[in-house]
């Protein structure tokens, strides 16, 4: 059964209750008895592995990032014709 924390909207105190996924809680608060309202928290997110940088999720795409700058080769054959 999970756990769900619940918050006094009096108290402002904050229970945790295991239940039922499908059954409804209508416990009172165990400090002042004031009514409990349901708080839902984030979920956590861990990121484990390859393919979370910009740099890996890109491979393969063929863009003009990833190709490489021309050799210095190429601009001494332009000149020497050119001349």
């Amino acid at each position: 059964m999970p756990l769900y924390d619940y918050e006094c909207r009096a108290c402002h105190q904050v229970t945790e209750v295991r239940h039922g996924a499908r059954e409804a809680y209508d416990g009172k608060c165990p400090a002042c008895g004031g009514e409990l309202g349901r708080v839902f928290n984030p979920a956590g997110i861990v990121f484990k592995g390859s393919g979370f940088y910009i740099n890996d999720s890109r491979k393969g795409s063929g863009s003009s990032e990833s190709t490489p700058a021309p050799s210095g080769g190429e601009s001494k054959k332009s000149e020497s014709s050119a001349a």
